[in-house]
């Protein structure tokens, strides 16, 4: 596995894992008295918020993420309908932990609503996280791309920053396949089609940060779900690690907070940059669903005609 997009979609998932153990732990001080530093996948335990889960397992994020990906295998590229409805299966038997945006997602489908009205308007960041497979599928169609990163988001967070959010980091990653490195291809978005407010604050702030140590930058900025905290931070992890891949996803699991919202984006993006000998062999070998993510790649890449990028 040498392809760079391939690469994106693992690092992704990876470090949502990387997040599972420790993931909406706010105080870093709990953090390193119990775990130390984190550089490999832990089991969770109580009362961490994902008990149920398993070494090398996903939060509900990453879990959202891959059955985006088996929607995208399983209907020859994005379905919003086909998303909606496997979403909605999923969730029915889901014994993980269920958020706010997916209780009220929920009770608006259990009022009647249409998958496209349904979605909650909740402004967490997660909601545009999530769309590595759309990348994966559609990193040579950037329009395609754009309107399936948007049209995901829409299904659980109806929520216009996040929605746009969604598109501005499918765009980025977009820039990165092809070459640009992630600081330019953040720029060139922001200046191409996001030139306003709160993007370019945001993009600022992000930016500005990266003279902070990764912990201040984060308290600073705000390490909680909503986006106007997990926008700006992600770019400074983004940046400030963007010839360092297991040190920027350490370091965000490290800041505390809403780490697999922020990871999965930082994932994305930078293995995107870097590549697969950015990520710990350990982080792949550990992964529980491994050899179920390459599989649908490939599915999809039989579908798309095994496009490379």
């Amino acid at each position: 596995m040498n392809d760079n997009a391939k690469a994106m979609v693992m690092a992704s998932f990876a470090a949502d894992a990387l997040a599972l153990g420790v993931h909406w732990i706010y105080n870093t001080n709990v953090i390193d008295k119990k775990w130390g530093r984190v550089t490999d996948y832990i089991k969770p335990e109580r009362p961490t918020f994902h008990p149920s889960k398993d070494l090398g397992e996903f939060t509900h994020y990453g879990d959202q993420t891959l059955v985006l990906l088996k929607s995208v295998a399983a209907s020859s590229g994005f379905d919003k309908n086909n998303f909606s409805e496997q979403w909605q299966k999923f969730i029915e038997s889901y014994e993980g932990y269920i958020d706010g945006a997916t209780k009220a997602t929920i009770e608006n489908i259990k009022a009647g609503k249409e998958p496209s009205e349904a979605g909650s308007d909740s402004d967490d960041f997660a909601g545009a996280a999530r769309i590595a497979p759309l990348v994966y599928s559609y990193r040579n169609d950037l329009t395609k791309l754009i309107d399936s990163a948007r049209a995901q988001a829409i299904v659980t967070h109806n929520n216009q920053a996040v929605i746009d959010t969604a598109d501005f980091f499918g765009s980025v990653t977009y820039k990165v396949l092809k070459g640009e490195k992630p600081l330019t291809a953040i720029q060139q978005t922001l200046e191409e089609r996001f030139n306003r407010e709160p993007f370019s604050k945001w993009v600022e702030d992000g930016i500005k940060s990266v003279e902070k140590d990764t912990r201040q930058a984060m308290l600073d900025l705000g390490q909680m779900c909503e986006i106007q905290a997990a926008f700006p931070a992600v770019i400074h992890l983004i940046i400030k690690y963007e010839d360092n891949l297991k040190q920027g996803l350490v370091e965000n699991v490290m800041a505390g907070g809403d780490s697999a919202g922020r990871g999965l984006t930082v994932g994305m993006v930078l293995g995107a940059h870097l590549g697969i000998d950015a990520i710990p062999p350990k982080w792949l070998s550990d992964l529980k669903a491994y050899q179920i993510i390459v599989a649908l790649m490939d599915q999809i890449d039989q579908i798309t005609g095994d496009l490379k990028s």
